[in-house]
């Protein structure tokens, strides 16, 4: 699982990355459509990162959602069997085998123990898409000169330094 959350962490950096290379060209290149435009396709390159980067954003969120409910669920498992140990600590004693005796108990910890599995899962798997998201929201960046049109906060501008290839961040606050 680690190896599969390292390589999607590392194609969202990847495709988030401006190559030196492409900083330097500063010509603009030619573009021909020869009928895509006139059947309202466009350019699938872009629809798919303008759009993709609010579905990866709403994954984010869905998966860290699902994993909050699997961490509730499991400290939920976990308070039963603290009271069943509380309630008679004879229940809560384990064998030799690191297991309790008691079926109850080993039921109510293994149960425990699966739903904090599906949360950690679902946790990696919300963090993945984030990154995935945020690659996408800088790759809509670099499409229009001004930014994307859908930006949520208006005042917010987020710009290249050409000079120093670095990113300028401005908010502008009128009174």
């Amino acid at each position: 699982m680690r190896r599969t959350a390292c390589l999607l962490s590392g194609f969202a950096l990847l495709t988030a990355m401006c190559m030196s290379a492409q900083a330097r060209d500063s010509l603009p290149r030619p573009t021909f459509h020869v009928a895509s435009r006139s059947r309202g396709t466009g350019n699938v390159g872009r629809a798919t990162v303008h759009w993709g980067k609010w579905l990866a954003a709403g994954s984010a969120v869905a998966f860290s959602v699902m994993g909050a409910h699997e961490h509730s669920r499991s400290n939920g498992e976990f308070s039963q069997l603290l009271t069943l140990c509380r309630a008679n600590n004879d229940d809560c004693l384990l064998g030799t085998d690191g297991t309790y005796l008691n079926p109850a108990a080993e039921q109510l910890y293994q149960t425990s123990i699966h739903f904090d599995r599906r949360a950690r899962l679902r946790l990696l798997a919300g963090q993945a898409t984030l990154l995935v998201a945020a690659g996408l929201f800088i790759a809509d960046l670099t499409h229009q000169a001004s930014g994307p049109e859908n930006k949520p906060f208006a005042p917010l501008k987020v710009g290249l330094d050409r000079r120093t290839g670095g990113a300028l961040v401005g908010v502008r606050l009128t009174f």
